[in-house]
């Protein structure tokens, strides 16, 4: 019997509540999903499933999110080869108040993108509007080219479904193909950059304390350009 196959992507560090791996299930195959003191938050890259949790039995395919909450424990079941991203969060984090009723399993499919930083737009996938009070796991969308320099104040991870694309920190610059991964501190100043000369780059990031993915600051060099009519 073939076993499911979990693969680190960015590995747990002592002051970030945040950890992603991977997970392949062969079709038929299941795996136990949940931990006492973790929140976990799963999003489908390929494949089709299923996720019971509670009695209830929710549906996974390709671009769809499942919340397990700490102390839960669900089982994902493979129809077909699924592959998964899996990120947990500890509970050492600052928690967003609860703002709706909690969502199981979600989709990207349907949603209005909301606008980010420069061209770029996000749709939220879970956050403290549907019981994800600890995360926020959204979904960027990039046109073609580079935003300004900017950083945030959360603590973040990206995972990188397709690509191309390219990491900018400092004077670094990382090439992002399908499956890449990244960890963004608070403040680091950096840019995701598409480079392709056609078509969006989606990314998908989880970042913690939760809120919005808007909340972006452009460095003291990039304000400085801009001017603000009265």
């Amino acid at each position: 019997m073939t076993q499911p196959r979990y693969d680190e992507l960015v590995a747990a560090i002592d002051d970030s509540a945040l950890a992603l791996g991977s997970l392949a299930l062969p079709p038929a195959e299941t795996s136990l999903i949940g931990a006492d003191e973790l929140d976990t938050l799963l999003y489908v890259s390929s494949g089709s499933g299923r996720l019971l949790l509670d009695g209830d039995e929710r549906s996974l395919a390709p671009r769809s999110a499942a919340l397990v909450l700490a102390g839960e424990e669900a089982t994902v079941e493979a129809e077909t080869e699924l592959r998964l991203v899996r990120a947990t969060i500890r509970p050492d984090v600052d928690r967003h108040a609860p703002m709706g009723q909690r969502d199981v399993t979600v989709s990207l499919a349907g949603a209005d993108a909301e606008k980010a930083t420069g061209a770029r737009s996000f749709e939220v996938l879970f956050g403290p509007h549907n019981g994800s009070t600890r995360a926020t796991l959204f979904a960027g969308f990039i046109p073609p080219g580079r935003a300004p320099w900017h950083y945030h104040l959360y603590d973040e991870i990206v995972w990188v479904p397709d690509g191309p694309g390219r990491l900018h920190i400092g004077e670094t610059t990382a090439e992002l193909g399908p499956g890449a991964a990244f960890r963004l501190r608070p403040r680091q100043e950096h840019i995701v950059e598409n480079a392709s000369t056609d078509g969006e780059l989606t990314i998908i990031g989880i970042f913690t304390p939760a809120g919005s993915p808007s909340a972006a600051y452009l460095t003291q060099a990039v304000a400085a350009e801009y001017s603000f009519a009265g």
